[in-house]
């Protein structure tokens, strides 16, 4: 948690202007100086004092170990695009993983200076001390819940099964938030602040810290078909889409996403909204009516 507090001070004191970016891929990613000053930072507190443990970090690589299967992931800074125009919305993520499994995370808020923590069967903790769990519930808005929404770097602006399915998820829920920065979504929902999570084959690096500090702050986490999601960064990414939220929303949210799930996501296209069930339930919920709807998916949103 120290590195990570460290390194959002660094970010902080040079942000909004004493830094440089450059693009990053062909996919319209950037890259700033900071990214690259705040992963040194941590990455080295980190060999310093587990030497033997395997890193990966976003903009580094992997740097192997022989820690029996320990990985800590580094997101330096999550929300590069965000500094990059001034935004100031981003954060600093480490999570530790034991194989597969996420086991430490953290989640710094450079910006106000708040951290968010969890330890697997330990809670989660913040500023104000131990999250709720879960966190207090509120009725469902007639208009749909509040939602955040990320999907992966390699996912094409024009993929058919992102742009129908976040399409159908801006018609059912009151808003639907794309932050360019998933885990300031992962503790929004911890704390309480929205109704719950999508992402459609999200990205390895960010994904168990936020998980984690979801989970044990009460938050279910499920992948598209229902089944249970562990949140860990190995596999395919076509394996990291996930629907979280507080247990008493989960079904809702399960209903707009099934038409989704594999097995289903492969009928529908950026032509056409969802029908049957899942939108009789969104419809009935005061949200926008199912039917087939024009979609326009543009510019690749990236997280």
């Amino acid at each position: 948690m120290g590195a990570a507090e460290e390194a959002g001070a660094l970010l902080r004191s040079r942000f909004p202007d004493g830094f440089a970016a450059r693009s990053k891929g062909q996919l319209g990613d950037v890259v700033t100086d900071l990214d690259v000053a705040a992963e040194r930072l941590v990455v080295g507190r980190i060999r310093d004092r587990f030497p033997r443990d395997r890193i990966l970090a976003e903009e580094s690589g992997e740097l192997a170990g022989d820690g029996g299967g320990r990985t800590w992931l580094i997101d330096p800074l999550d929300g590069s695009n965000n500094v990059v125009i001034g935004l100031p919305v981003y954060v600093v993520g480490v999570a530790l993983c034991v194989d597969d499994t996420p086991v430490v995370g953290v989640v710094h808020d450079p910006m106000t200076g708040r951290t968010w923590s969890a330890l697997r069967g330990g809670g989660a903790q913040g500023p104000g001390g131990r999250l709720a769990a879960p966190p207090p519930a509120r009725p469902l808005s007639a208009a749909g819940p509040l939602l955040a929404w990320t999907q992966g770097h390699a996912v094409s602006r024009d993929d058919p099964v992102a742009c129908a399915l976040r399409h159908s998820l801006e018609l059912r829920s009151r808003r639907l938030l794309q932050l360019w920065a998933p885990l300031v979504a992962w503790a929004m929902l911890a704390r309480g602040d929205i109704d719950g999570f999508i992402g459609y084959r999200a990205e390895a690096i960010d994904l168990p810290a936020g998980a984690l500090l979801a989970r044990e702050a009460g938050i279910s986490l499920r992948h598209l078909d229902g089944a249970e999601f562990g949140g860990g960064f190995g596999g395919p990414d076509t394996g990291r889409s996930f629907v979280a939220g507080r247990p008493e929303m989960l079904p809702h949210l399960l209903g707009l996403v099934s038409p989704f799930s594999p097995g289903t996501e492969g009928t529908h296209t950026a032509e056409t909204a969802p029908t049957g069930p899942a939108a009789r339930r969104s419809s009935a919920a005061g949200t926008s009516p199912s039917g087939p709807t024009s979609v326009h998916c543009p510019g690749r949103p990236s997280a």
